[in-house]
């Protein structure tokens, strides 16, 4: 990690002193992280985290096997919570993003503001420290200290690239950044003649390092923030508000990342195992743990009853219902599935229950349009019934809004969501089997 940075620095709240910095930790930083955004707390869980004045504000790398977290207190303690909350999600995405351990493209100095561009993009602007980069918003504003350090050439070089940036679209990836860099002569001459980016904005965090891996540890760090990520999901998706802030649309873009490790049907599976309730029965013949000789012991088992509504219109096929329904009769041990067609309306007389070892048809009652508040309202009008319900589509009606119980869209392969789901849906996109 490189000690040196000539680059106009980004702004802390207030100066920390080397006798202040001795008192600042991590700790409560990763606490706030934990409660506020636990996807992101469960990324940097098994990062090692390394306090260093090497580096003048902070970044992630891998050596030697590991994945490090590198901060300087002095940075760290001059910046607002919320903008620590900020600064650390960015290092995440950029473990998830894979910036670590892919190769970096050349010019690596253009290639660092594209992966910059593309996370913060997807980071509130209230939660990025002042002078971070990110499109849509010009470079902040010179002052008179940064014009008496710098030349006209430099000068000029920083107003070319702060209109650059003002220009650019939000949420695109680093390759498109890239892309775009490289189609701007004027943008990539600025870039490349001012060597390390002196005069130019630095970022919010360094990124050497990067590139130092041998192609062995190289596969290495893949493997393990491939576990690292997997496991992160896993735990996200366990309670209502794993995923913290993380939208719809980004979780796509990370099921998309893990998705040689996470298939669909596992999805599908923990949405049943998660809407389980419990039944409790006494049993004569079982002890009591407490009052043994007593009071009869307890039996408990697990059981679900989830809706299944399949959307009737032609894009949904034989195949895809084939599909589902296969995964569907895997689960039916402990899953009762109560199955409808629907169109614009739910068909009450389609109804047929799947539970273990009885199935029925998958036979098509409907051929309307599509209107997801059908099955909405009739499982929330039938929530005593059902533990939580899936809609099997290809994705393309407006959104019904909220729902009283646990919701799962099950998209049929190479469609999608129109819309974003709420935090606590979940968003099961299959794949044919030959593509799994």
């Amino acid at each position: 990690m490189a000690k040196d940075d000539t680059s106009i620095d980004i702004k802390p709240v207030h100066h920390i002193t080397d006798l202040d910095a001795t008192d600042i930790k991590l700790d409560p930083y990763l606490l706030d992280l934990l409660w506020n955004e636990p996807f992101f707390s469960h990324v940097l869980r098994t990062v090692t985290k390394v306090r260093t004045d090497d580096i003048p504000t902070a970044g992630v790398s891998a050596k030697d096997g590991f994945v490090r977290l590198w901060w300087n207190p002095k940075f760290i303690g001059g910046l607002a919570p919320r903008k620590i909350r900020g600064l650390l999600k960015h290092e995440c995405w950029h473990i998830i993003f894979e910036h670590i351990t892919t190769r970096r493209h050349e010019p690596h100095l253009l290639w660092n503001y594209a992966t910059d561009w593309a996370i913060n993009s997807i980071i509130p602007e209230n939660e990025l420290p002042e002078g971070g980069l990110r499109p849509g918003r010009p470079f902040d504003k010179l002052t008179e200290e940064h014009l008496s350090k710098m030349s006209d050439d430099q000068v000029s070089r920083y107003n070319t690239l702060s209109n650059f940036q003002a220009s650019l679209p939000l949420e695109k990836s680093s390759e498109w950044y890239f892309a775009a860099i490289q189609d701007n002569e004027d943008v990539k001459s600025a870039l490349e003649d001012s060597g390390e980016g002196e005069g130019m904005p630095g970022g919010m965090d360094d990124h050497d390092g990067w590139d130092d891996l041998t192609d062995e540890e190289r596969e290495i760090v893949k493997g393990k923030t491939k576990k690292i990520l997997e496991n992160a999901v896993k735990e996200a998706d366990g309670t209502s508000r794993g995923w913290g802030s993380v939208s719809s649309a980004q979780r796509k873009v990370i099921r998309d990342i893990v998705s040689t490790t996470i298939p669909w049907q596992s999805v599908l599976k923990q949405f049943c195992g998660m809407s389980r309730r419990a039944n409790r029965a006494s049993n004569v013949k079982r002890l009591n743990r407490k009052y043994p000789g007593i009071h009869p012991g307890v039996n408990h088992g697990y059981t679900s009853s989830i809706a299944v509504y399949v959307d009737q219109s032609g894009s949904v096929s034989d195949e895809n219902l084939e599909l589902l329904f296969g995964e569907l009769k895997n689960l039916a041990r402990r899953t009762e599935f109560v199955i409808y067609n629907f169109d614009t309306k739910v068909d009450e007389k389609s109804e047929r229950t799947w539970r273990r070892g009885k199935t029925s048809g998958i036979d098509r009652t409907r051929c309307g349009g599509t209107c997801f508040k059908a099955p909405t309202e009739h499982a929330n009008k039938n929530s005593h019934r059902f533990d939580g319900y899936l809609i099997l589509t290809d994705g393309e009606a407006p959104d019904p809004g909220p729902t009283k119980i646990k919701r799962g869209w099950v998209i049929v392969p190479n469609r999608e969501l129109i819309f974003n789901a709420t935090r606590r849906d979940f968003v099961i996109n299959m794949k044919n089997k030959k593509a799994a």
